[in-house]
């Protein structure tokens, strides 16, 4: 096994190389131009973006944004979750230790890293409806990598674009309906029980394309009481209204009535035995249900001056979390916790392009609109069932957000963008038990936030860009727990971010590169602590000044017909300026949960004849895990080997396909959680484990 006491040095050692690549290949990628060895040509110039909100060549946004194609997605994944696409994204950091009931933790530069389940600070959608509710909380439940075609992450602030939680933007993109009938069978086995079960298919009909996809996942999980089962089903249909409308509508529901919770461990314990589970979450069946359904639509018109889209969606979610707090606890800090959400929303965007001076200008103006009612309640933790009912509240959430954005060309080869948005989120809560608290009460926050770049574009294979973003978060429904009682938190206020990044863009035939750095301030960082009473339960507070500022690089590169190098660097230094809480101050420490250096490299090979093989690492460096810096988490090396082949006969494909992952056998932390009580910090990942799969399609 590799000690991670080389981590540091080997980050050092792939950030100096890539950074020499950063510098030195575009020559070399010109020289290629124009003779020598034929190569593989990349061929992403054509790649359009629309996470900006304006449509454009990728190679043309003045800002960092990275994209993520289908087979990087696919070809011979286990698609059970999203870290498997998204490590090879410079910048996003994504911990995932097996425990599906707290979800993925997905980071961007540092955004995402509060959230004690499922995701914060980051916008999420799919298929143009937000995936995020208004009051900034993301679940992945609903995700199935296995049904996405592409993914598109903006890596900085854009609260012009989006508002409230928008430190940086994930959005996903599922099938179309294939232009020839046809479906196909995937089945994937591995190591811990692990099973997953994808029928999809589709076709057209008409001006109609359809596309429904059904997975089931399994897993005993790697941890004692880790065990999962979800089923997850995706339906698309696109509609040629006529030349000038179109219309998609979208279908979607989860049912996971199992997720268990093996809860963290200390680092002596971790270390000693990292599959077992605590026990505490075994005596209190800790884990949580999902039952969630969506229906969404989304419409685009060509109109005579310009373009008007608008998308419209509805929420349904049932939801229990059984909590690992002991039934002796007071009634209102119960441990199991339940509601039902029903969160609508829309929103409409038109989009006007001006010709002047002989170059095409875009001006567009829009809002968002969501609400979220949840009617939430918690019980005694009997041992894994409904004790005494200890609170009842609804709380509901409305936000209302107008936007403005424009894409002006003043030359040719320089380009400026600019937006600002203006957020209002109002919060409510109605308490019913216990009667007559007199916690009842509503809070409303609004922020105007501005954004925008420019970009300069000497050659064609080259490109410079400035980029200013803005961040507004709000804490959550769930942040706003009151440590006090039932009712919102009345001190705990927004945070605010101001991003500045500058960077370049190179792009050939053969080589596709970027290097960004950036600098970020954040006042009154939302940041999670527990409280020796009340366990297992994150309650939130705000800091008084955090900085962060990195660089970032990329590239993919044929070595050889066939062969393609793909790498990724992330540096990034997070601290407090200012921090002071009743367990100390902490001016100038490293922010927890956060790495200094994050590197992916990989190597993929694919054979004319249909077979290919790639292998990849992940190397993360050590990082704190608590405010005052007492506590570590190792860094460590995760490579991952895999590999297929496919083979076509006819109208028939058949694609056999193998994974081996942690290849070194390390004992990592797959997930932290920040802050912890009792030193409770790590959450261990799988060791050495192996999958397989056939994939079978058929065309009519």
């Amino acid at each position: 096994m590799i000690s991670p006491d080389c981590v540091p040095a080997l980050c050092a050692v792939v950030a100096r190389c890539a950074l020499f690549l950063a510098l030195a290949v575009p020559a070399f990628a010109q020289d290629a131009e124009r003779g020598g060895e034929p190569r593989t040509p990349l061929l992403l110039d054509s790649v359009t973006v629309t996470a900006t909100r304006l449509p454009e060549l990728l190679a043309d946004v003045p800002a960092a944004i990275s994209v993520v194609e289908a087979a990087d997605i696919r070809d011979a994944r286990p698609t059970v979750n999203i870290d498997e696409s998204l490590d090879r994204v410079p910048g996003v950091f994504v911990q995932n230790s097996g425990n599906f009931a707290q979800d993925v933790r997905v980071q961007i530069r540092g955004f995402g890293t509060r959230a004690g389940f499922g995701t914060r600070e980051i916008k999420v959608l799919v298929d143009g409806l937000p995936l995020t509710l208004p009051d900034g909380q993301t679940q992945f439940d609903d995700v199935d990598p296995a049904a996405m075609a592409r993914i598109e992450v903006v890596r900085g602030p854009a609260s012009a674009l989006y508002g409230n939680a928008s430190g940086g933007v994930i959005q996903f993109f599922t099938e179309d309906g294939p232009s020839t009938p046809g479906a196909e069978l995937r089945l994937v086995g591995g190591s811990y029980g692990l099973g997953k079960y994808v029928l999809e298919g589709g076709g057209p009909a008409g001006p109609v394309r359809l596309f429904v996809q059904g997975s089931f996942l399994r897993s005993d999980g790697y941890r004692q009481h880790s065990a999962t089962r979800s089923g997850i089903v995706n339906a698309k249909l696109r509609w040629d209204v006529d030349a000038d409308t179109k219309l998609t509508v979208l279908v979607n529901g989860v049912d996971a009535p199992v997720a268990d919770d093996p809860g963290a461990l200390t680092r002596a314990e971790a270390d000693a035995d990292p599959r077992r589970a605590r026990a505490l979450n075994v005596a209190l069946d800790a884990g949580e249900a999902v039952l969630q359904g969506r229906l969404g639509a989304v419409v685009e018109r060509r109109l005579p001056l310009g373009r008007l889209s608008g998308y419209a969606y509805g929420l349904y979610r049932d939801f229990e979390n059984r909590l690992p707090v002991p039934p002796t606890t007071p009634p209102v800090q119960g441990g199991i916790v339940t509601f039902y959400r029903f969160s609508p929303g829309g929103g409409l965007r038109y989009l006007v392009p001006v010709r002047a001076g002989g170059r095409e200008h875009r001006f567009s103006v829009g809002v968002d609109v969501q609400y979220q009612d949840d009617n939430r309640r918690r019980f005694g933790n009997d041992f894994g069932t409904r004790g005494q009912l200890g609170l009842q509240q609804r709380e509901s959430v409305t936000g209302v957000g107008p936007y403005l954005q424009a894409i002006v060309m003043p030359l040719d080869d320089f380009e400026v963008m600019a937006g600002l948005r203006y957020d209002n989120l109002r919060f409510a809560v109605d308490v019913a038990v216990p009667s007559g608290s007199g916690d009842s009460g509503s809070r409303t926050f609004e922020h105007w936030s501005p954004g925008g770049g420019v970009r300069y574009s000497p050659w064609p294979w080259l490109a410079a860009f400035l980029n200013v973003g803005t961040a507004f978060q709000v804490p959550t429904t769930t942040e706003l727990a009151n440590p006090a009682g039932a009712g919102f938190n009345p001190d705990v206020e927004p945070q605010t971010a101001l991003n500045y990044e500058v960077g370049l863009r190179y792009e050939t035939l053969w080589l596709v590169g970027n290097a960004v750095g950036f600098w970020t301030t954040i006042d009154d960082e939302l940041v999670p602590y527990e409280v020796p009473s009340q366990p297992e339960r994150d309650f939130f507070r705000n800091a008084g000044r955090s900085r962060r500022y990195g660089l970032e690089l990329d590239w993919q590169t044929y070595l050889l017909s066939g062969l393609r190098w793909s790498g990724a660097v992330t540096l990034m230094q997070a601290e407090y300026e200012r921090y002071a809480t009743p367990q100390g101050t902490f001016d100038g420490n490293s922010e927890p949960g956060i790495p200094d250096a994050v590197v992916y490299q990989e190597l993929f090979y694919r054979h004319p004849s249909g077979a290919y093989a790639g292998l990849e690492a992940l190397v993360v460096e050590g990082y704190p895990v608590n405010d005052a810096n007492t506590a570590r988490a190792p860094g460590y090396v995760r490579m991952t080997l895999r590999g297929g082949y496919d083979i076509q006969i006819g109208r028939w494909r058949c694609g056999p396909f193998v994974g081996f992952d942690n290849l070194l056998d390390q004992n990592y932390d797959g997930t932290v959680r920040v802050n912890a009580t009792g030193n409770r910090y790590f959450e261990p990942a799988a060791g050495f484990n192996v999958y397989g799969g056939l994939g079978v399609s058929a065309t009519l």
